[in-house]
């Protein structure tokens, strides 16, 4: 179906596996629009309860496609440029606008708008050899996909003007210590972690994790009156599901709930 990503779906998790391994999955044009096919895709599968991104071969994406891009500015190529700003800024509210949620497996390199794609993850676990960088000022351009947004918001402004600004790689460990991923692991256990965390997600309700993903990104533009309201609100609508009361009632009589979400 697709010539630059792998969709693997088992059970009620989807894996999409980034495919360009040649060119350390760069983000080619093509690439974009499949990447945004398959999550307009996924949002509207039922089936599908958490999605997992990864990359194939050696590295998560390297960034952009910079002969592509060399060739859009060789040829003054401005409608061409905007097209992939369009494309990377939809992909981004795409993703945290999913009411899934998603895993980013960092196998490998992971820079520029590469970066980018996984920060609109919701959560990121890293391989050991895995390195991230926002490497746009090294090629003269600025951060894209929502880069500038995600990483202050993330790390706080002063880190993320020095990784931002020197558009230096740090390792899969310093990522883990100031908070660029949730967690480091072995190459060898990298998919096996995720695909872990990804079944314990999955036997939640769809609709808790639909709500609390809302709440969680909204929290970050909102003050502290107005998330309490939006979760008296949602906690209400909770608090009426067949699965509250399936799975309180199954808590109290000490039985497996019934339950699948």
């Amino acid at each position: 179906m697709y010539q630059t990503i792998i969709l693997i779906t088992a059970g009620s998790i989807a894996t999409i596996k980034l495919n360009r391994p040649e060119k350390l999955n760069a983000l080619g044009s093509l690439m974009r629009d499949e990447i945004l096919d398959v999550f307009r895709k996924i949002a509207s599968d039922d089936q599908v309860r958490a999605v997992i991104v990864t990359g194939e071969g050696r590295g998560f994406s390297a960034g952009g496609d910079i002969e592509h891009l060399k060739h859009l500015r060789d040829n003054k190529d401005e409608e061409g440029f905007r097209s992939l700003l369009t494309q990377g800024r939809v992909i981004a509210r795409t993703m945290r606008g999913l009411s899934k949620p998603i895993i980013a497996a960092v196998n490998g390199p992971c820079a520029g708008p590469g970066l980018s794609f996984a920060l609109a993850c919701d959560i990121r676990i890293a391989s050991n050899l895995a390195s991230f960088g926002p490497s746009f000022a090294l090629i003269g351009l600025h951060p894209d996909w929502g880069g500038s947004w995600f990483l202050p918001n993330l790390l706080g402004t002063a880190k993320a003007c020095e990784l931002i600004f020197t558009g230096s790689m740090i390792s899969a460990d310093e990522a883990e210590r100031i908070g660029l991923v949730n967690r480091m692991v072995q190459h060898e256990q990298l998919i096996p972690t995720v695909n872990d965390m990804a079944e314990r997600m999955v036997k939640n309700p769809a609709r808790v994790l639909r709500l609390a993903k809302e709440s969680i990104y909204r929290s970050i533009s909102s003050d502290m009156e107005t998330a309490f309201a939006r979760e008296n609100e949602v906690q209400m609508e909770c608090f009426y599901s067949d699965e509250f009361l399936e799975r309180i009632t199954a808590f109290l009589e000490r039985r497996q709930s019934r339950s699948k979400g």
